[in-house]
């Protein structure tokens, strides 16, 4: 994975300014493609103010990239399974674009700030596995809240959200940055039938180790039922193919001890 060297981490000691915290906030938005490779975690498709009520329908999902996602009920029903995460790329690319060839995001590195943090993203084959609606895929990349680079300092006004209020808060046991965000003219989101930001201003709340977004909810009069929340359990597990394929493979778990009975 093409992650930042904390050997290049600068010495504290050594005078540099701090980070400005909104520059910090829009390089997190961008960074959740070299963060984590797999995460399971727990998504409501309605916003919350602490945490979600009890009996509000959820979906339990374990999500590998690229591509691979597995979603239950909280009974254990199977609600969606990725059958394809082993096709290969045959004659029908000849004929593709060269977009078709992009090499996933950890396989390629980024331009990084001082503190680990994506400041500019490279060209790849970005896009998340979505349920739903496109709100789900943009919570676990929020890049449309950022952009892929910074704007011109001479242009201010062309990020795509306007960030306010920012501070850091628990969320789930997990620190995690919240922020009040207005969209601007140039926000572009990735599905717009479902932007993580309506008009008007948002609560937004994006995880500081994966860079998700964890929870948002519109706060624009009449819309405040719109958002997410979403509850991460578990970062960079093994997770074997089994796991998302519509048959099993009778694959062995490695993870589990494998006793060798010898005879007397």
């Amino acid at each position: 994975m093409a992650t930042w060297d904390s050997r290049h981490r600068p010495d504290p000691n050594g005078g540099a300014p701090p980070a400005d915290p909104i520059t910090t906030f829009r390089n997190l938005c961008r960074s959740s493609p070299w963060k984590w490779q797999s995460l399971r975690f727990e998504y409501w498709d309605e916003p919350f103010a602490e945490a979600p009520s009890p009996g509000a329908p959820l979906v339990r999902a374990w999500l590998r990239r690229p591509g691979a996602l597995r979603l239950e009920s909280p009974e254990g029903l199977v609600l969606h399974s990725t059958t394809g995460i082993n096709d290969s790329r045959d004659g029908s690319y000849v004929s593709s674009t060269r977009k078709s060839w992009l090499l996933p995001p950890h396989l390629v590195t980024p331009v990084y700030d001082d503190a680990g943090l994506v400041k500019r993203r490279p060209e790849a084959a970005y896009g998340e596995p979505g349920f739903g609606n496109g709100r789900f895929s943009a919570a676990l990349d929020p890049v449309e809240l950022a952009g892929n680079a910074p704007v011109p300092l001479e242009f201010p006004g062309s990020n795509a959200v306007q960030v306010q209020e920012l501070h850091t808060v628990d969320h789930e046991g997990m620190p995690a940055f919240e922020a009040l965000v207005t969209p601007t003219a140039a926000y572009h989101p990735g599905d717009p039938a479902a932007p993580l930001c309506l008009p008007g201003p948002s609560r937004i709340r994006v995880d500081l180790g994966t860079g998700v977004c964890v929870a948002s909810q519109s706060l624009e009069p009449g819309n405040e039922e719109y958002g997410h929340w979403l509850r991460i359990i578990a970062v960079d597990e093994y997770m074997l193919d089994d796991l998302f394929l519509a048959e099993s493979m009778n694959l062995t778990d490695v993870r589990r001890h494998i006793s060798w009975d010898i005879p007397a």
